[in-house]
């Protein structure tokens, strides 16, 4: 009688031991898969945020991108950002857009620039450009290291290498850099020097620029009131009328 209490009393004790075993087993798998569930938020909301901040980065990095380049096309840097550059930067086939402004199709740009700038009138504006688009080159080629002038139906080819840089200042306050580049050997109908313009101050593509040529290469520097200019010449007037009042 003693015996069999006693053996039900062990049974007893170890199934109680054993049912408490397997709650807290259960409750230790809970409170792991709790904890692996808020790492598992934690590094989602972290990823998140992560993710925010980049694009907010992106986002500022580009607008502060576009101010400083807006400020440089206007004229306004430090000299510490002027660079030098090669002949490849205006590398292509060009055109002078001074036949557009003579068959009327920049008038729109004129009054473009009347109605929003307001210094002038359309017409002023157009007088103002006539000086300074004027021009006898109609066409440049730019291969390599080799410039092509087409003028009056000749054309005047020839090697030209870099000069350095020179940074002018203007009366309105404003300020240009002029990419200057010197003829390696003198030939027939080409100047020895060729100035370039185009609201840039360090290695980059041009998608338009002034150009100023002469064989005197401190006297091309003064020169302000004539400035060729030249579009790539697979665009057209209308084109390049849209993209000038864009600027």
């Amino acid at each position: 009688m003693k015996i069999s209490f006693l053996k039900g009393f062990i049974i007893l004790t170890i199934s109680s031991l054993l049912v408490l075993a397997a709650c807290q087993t259960a409750d230790s798998d809970a409170s792991v898969e709790e904890e692996n569930s808020n790492t598992e938020e934690e590094t989602v909301e972290s990823h998140t945020h992560e993710s925010e901040h980049e694009h907010d980065h992106d986002h500022d990095h580009s607008h502060a991108h576009d101010e400083e380049a807006e400020q440089i096309y206007e004229g306004y840097f430090e000299d510490s950002q002027v660079k030098d550059r090669s002949l490849s930067d205006w590398e292509g086939d060009w055109q002078s857009v001074y036949p557009y402004l003579q068959d009327g199709t920049l008038d729109e740009v004129f009054s473009h620039k009347a109605e929003h700038d307001g210094e002038k009138t359309a017409e002023e504006y157009k007088e103002y450009y006539n000086t300074g688009y004027q021009t006898d080159v109609g066409r440049i080629l730019i291969q390599e290291n080799t410039v092509t002038f087409f003028e009056n139906g000749e054309e005047y080819s020839g090697e030209y290498i870099y000069d350095g840089y020179e940074i002018l200042t203007y009366e309105a306050g404003n300020r240009g850099v002029r990419y200057i580049f010197k003829l390696a050997e003198e030939a027939e109908g080409l100047p020895q020097y060729i100035q370039f313009s185009d609201h840039s101050i360090y290695p980059n593509e041009a998608d338009h620029y002034h150009l100023y040529w002469g064989d005197d290469r401190e006297a091309l520097l003064d020169e302000v009131t004539n400035w060729p200019t030249y579009y790539p010449s697979e665009m057209d007037g209308h084109d390049i009328a849209h993209e000038m009042m864009a600027h």
